[in-house]
């Protein structure tokens, strides 16, 4: 029998609603059939949580020191914080940053060393974390930094709509600047190979979201369409990337455009997860394209007002975790297939049908 794939999951911040959506994410004992999760935190603070959702009378878990004596059909709970921590639902604390600093480190040592498979990390407040040494704006830049990433691209998820950004957890003030053709390009180009090897989407398309109103209104509303994304769409398109646009994203969004493509690029952060979360919320999940593993999150915050209450859904946190693990087996299937067209050489009359289909069935 196959080994489960194994599920690294991170505590989050020790305040917010971390442990919640974990512990209701994991409750059902079924889940346990179809993959092996490792909890990085604390038994203690696992504890705590569990006793504040009653409709979950016990949830054994399976402490344990090192991801190598994780046990199958058993929630896993990695010890990787100080004894003596403790939770205060509601509010950012320095431990509750320090904590989730530690389980974060933790998670991503293990995952370099092919002790887990997938991440999942659970939310974290970046103003605590910042205040403890923690020098990144949030995980997706850690992340890029932790595995030597030249560039990595922000994709949220879901059956209704892919959307990735070109600018990040950056100021708005700084957005124009930031904005350049070389950066559009890099951005389409891990999101058609995302898509492709990840999603299984061949061929996929992408729109591509103007900057200022009205796609500049032909300069008078701004020149960053005119001078900067239409020669990046014009590049892209020239590597065989099918981009479009660009679309100014009020009617791109309010008339349904982004239902016609497989994807879509937006300038920057809230251009784009404003309306995927409107669109899609309880079940998106935050992916990273462009690492050399798979890590996932769900698509909200710390959401300090509902922690402790059993108030908090599960839905997201649940998708991240078997978006991971769909990534992880695509991901698989689709390396084994090309190392296949590789070896394999067809009569040159084969070869223009077996390249028309897609390469993933």
């Amino acid at each position: 029998m196959s080994k489960k794939i194994t599920v690294g999951i991170t505590q989050g911040d020790s305040n917010g609603i971390g442990y919640e959506v974990i512990i209701k994410a994991l409750s059902d004992e079924r889940i346990l059939d179809q993959f092996t999760p490792i909890v990085y935190g604390s038994p203690k603070l696992w504890s705590f949580y569990l006793k504040s959702i009653p409709e979950i009378d016990e949830l054994e878990v399976n402490v344990i020191k090192h991801a190598s004596q994780a046990v199958e059909k058993k929630i896993n709970l990695l010890n990787c914080l100080p004894e003596n921590i403790f939770a205060e639902p509601g509010a950012p604390t320095p431990e509750g940053a320090q904590a989730a600093i530690k389980s974060l480190e933790r998670a991503v040592a293990d995952i370099k060393a092919g002790l887990t498979d997938v991440l999942v990390t659970a939310p974290i407040n970046k103003k605590a974390m910042s205040g403890q040494g923690f020098k990144f704006p949030g995980h997706t830049e850690y992340l890029q930094d932790a595995f030597g990433c030249k560039d990595v691209t922000m994709l949220m998820v879901s059956d209704r709509l892919k959307l990735g950004v070109v600018t990040g957890h950056i100021a708005l003030k700084d957005v124009p600047a930031a904005i350049t053709k070389e950066k559009i390009v890099a951005k389409l180009r891990i999101m058609k190979e995302s898509l492709q090897r990840e999603f299984r989407i061949d061929n996929p398309q992408i729109g591509v979201l103007s900057l200022n109103p009205h796609s500049g209104d032909g300069g008078l509303l701004g020149t960053e369409e005119q001078e900067i994304i239409i020669p990046a769409i014009k590049e892209a398109n020239a590597e065989g990337i099918l981009a479009f646009g660009p679309f100014s994203p009020d009617g791109y969004f309010g008339l349904g455009t982004y239902q016609k493509f497989n994807a879509t690029l937006a300038m920057y952060h809230d251009q784009g997860l404003s309306p995927f979360k409107t669109i899609v919320f309880a079940d998106g999940v935050n992916y990273t394209a462009g690492l050399p593993v798979v890590r996932t999150s769900p698509d909200h915050g710390t959401a300090y007002e509902l922690a402790g209450r059993d108030k908090a859904d599960a839905s997201s946190m649940r998708s991240a975790i078997f978006t991971a693990i769909d990534i992880f087996k695509n991901k698989k299937a689709y390396d084994i297939l090309q190392d296949g067209k590789m070896e394999v050489r067809l009569p040159e009359e084969e070869k223009f049908e077996r390249n028309g289909r897609p390469q993933i069935a």
